[in-house]
């Protein structure tokens, strides 16, 4: 919804509520504010602040319905004292989330805010700390935590409650930001920077996974939910899904099929070859992308996404090949947005699906500055110790640390023509024979194919290319979805300490 110059129409917390929630649904649970005792300036400001809005204070709180789905909000109010935060406003919020995480319902945030309330200073301003750490149990919990980011959003709010969210997105056109302009130029004589504090630049810095106009919102989130919310549910979702059929590979058929090493490694390499998103619009439902660290890096080397295969949910972990080029390298952004999504998935105990696919990581200046051998070790260590499960796909090439980054895994698949080396086998060559000459004989001679591997007991399962991806991608990746789907459900019905167990078994014994 936009004005007639084309900004977003700024809905207040009851008609937000009322667009995204089912109809009918909503139940407040909003106590009486007490009577206050403050001075007689602010006592005026709060009772014209009640009368503009008809609101006791600038939060209101209670539960619906999203989908059909039990729900618990809470929202702001800028009419209210710009949305700003005090003792009785925190209270109430803190309340809310207490109240969702001890009825074990996912919470959809909304703030809007100019931050923190002056008129009740510096004891306003710690009411973020309990705000905070009411947030961080109910994540603890494993409870889903979606929000969204309101015309506008500043100071403490967005430094609390509103850039903890699993998922996060905004309002298009919004004015998000730490310190507020007005505020910035008064202290420093000029004003802010345009075009740093909007949602749009937000997203663009991967600060936030995206900007949805109001009207979008119960969709994306519905979506969301539907991977967040599924660990409990699942088996009922994949009983009816499509199953692996005899001629889509099992972890007990040799995948040999006569092909050379340098034949698969040739193969990944088309350019035609289909990568992660053509396998998510394909074989995969409920996708919901991500974007970004989260901490101002994004990568267009790595796909980041909630989704569900066979009906099982998951995170996924993609390198993207159409966001990889000799320009434009994986780096070391890509792998601390993979390590957000394994947090996610450690978070909300979902599953996490890496799908490898990549030329091989930056080599640099800028790489070695940016820590991309420490983010592969911190990869590797995050990885390895993750409580969720966890399922590695060789999807296409498989190049030195940064597809090493994203191995380590439960499950390990690989499609007929992926692969994985310690470095492209033209560089193999070069380091043995001083020549690129030998490539082809490199790749065979160190077993990178994925028939070797799975004799090797790298790879568990080879998924068969007829006679290559490239020239069947639709078939491919519903072959392949047909299979996650298989590993995901089997994966989560395992024992997490005995599936713990054995993963560490694995890697420490791999080659004995």
């Amino acid at each position: 919804m936009t004005t007639p110059d084309g900004k977003p129409v700024r809905l207040d917390a009851r008609a937000l509520r009322d667009l995204v929630l089912d109809p009918g649904s909503w139940e407040s649970w909003d106590s009486p504010i007490p009577v206050r005792e403050v001075d007689e300036g602010y006592a005026r400001d709060l009772r014209r602040a009640a009368e503009k809005t008809r609101q006791d204070e600038s939060i209101i709180t209670g539960e619906g319905r999203l989908r059909g789905r039990r729900v618990a909000v809470v929202a702001g109010e800028f009419g209210f004292l710009a949305g700003s935060i005090g003792v009785a406003a925190a209270d109430r919020l803190i309340a809310a989330v207490e109240r969702a995480t001890a009825e074990g319902l996912p919470l959809l945030a909304a703030p809007v805010s100019g931050g923190t309330r002056m008129q009740e200073g510096t004891v306003a301003f710690l009411q973020m700390i309990g705000i905070t750490a009411a947030i961080a149990r109910h994540k603890q919990a494993g409870l889903p935590y979606l929000v969204y980011l309101r015309n506008p959003t500043f100071g403490g709010v967005l430094a609390s409650w509103g850039s903890l969210g699993h998922v996060t997105i905004a309002e298009p056109g919004a004015s998000i930001g730490f310190l507020g302009p007005r505020v910035y130029e008064s202290l420093y004589g000029e004003r802010f920077p345009e075009g740093v504090q909007t949602a749009e630049n937000m997203a663009e810095h991967g600060l936030i996974d995206a900007v949805v106009p109001h009207d979008e919102i119960a969709e994306v989130a519905d979506r969301a939910l539907r991977v967040l919310a599924a660990r409990q549910t699942w088996h009922v979702d994949v009983a009816s899904a499509d199953r692996p059929g005899p001629d889509d590979g099992a972890d007990g058929d040799d995948p040999e099929d006569g092909r050379t090493a340098w034949d698969v490694v040739t193969a990944s390499r088309r350019t035609d070859r289909p990568g992660v998103r053509r396998l998510l619009r394909t074989a995969a439902t409920d996708i919901v992308g991500l974007s970004g660290t989260g901490a101002g890096e994004k990568d267009p080397g790595l796909l980041l996404a909630l989704a569900r295969f066979g009906g099982a949910p998951c995170v996924v972990l993609g390198q993207d090949r159409r966001g990889q080029s000799t320009a434009a390298p994986l780096g070391p952004a890509a792998l601390r947005e993979a390590r957000r999504g394994m947090h996610l998935a450690q978070e909300l105990r979902l599953p996490l699906v890496t799908l490898i696919d990549t030329p091989g990581a930056a080599l640099s200046r800028e790489a070695e500055e940016g820590g991309l051998a420490g983010e592969i070790a911190r990869c590797l260590q995050d990885l390895v110790m993750l409580q969720a499960p966890t399922l590695a796909v060789l999807l296409g090439q498989g190049t030195g640390g940064g597809a090493l980054a994203l191995v380590p895994a439960d499950r390990v698949l690989a499609a007929a023509n992926g692969w994985l080396g310690p470095l492209p086998p033209e560089g193999a060559s070069a380091i043995v024979h001083r020549d690129t000459d030998h490539a082809g004989e490199m790749a065979q001679a160190q077993g990178v194919r994925a028939t070797d591997l799975w004799r090797a007991g790298i790879v568990d399962r080879v998924v068969p290319e007829r006679p290559d991806a490239a020239d069947e991608p639709t078939e491919f990746c519903l072959r392949l979805g047909r299979v996650l789907g298989e590993e995901l459900a089997g994966l989560l019905g395992r024992d997490d300490t005995e599936r713990f167990r054995t993963r560490l078994h694995r890697y420490r014994h791999l080659g004995s």
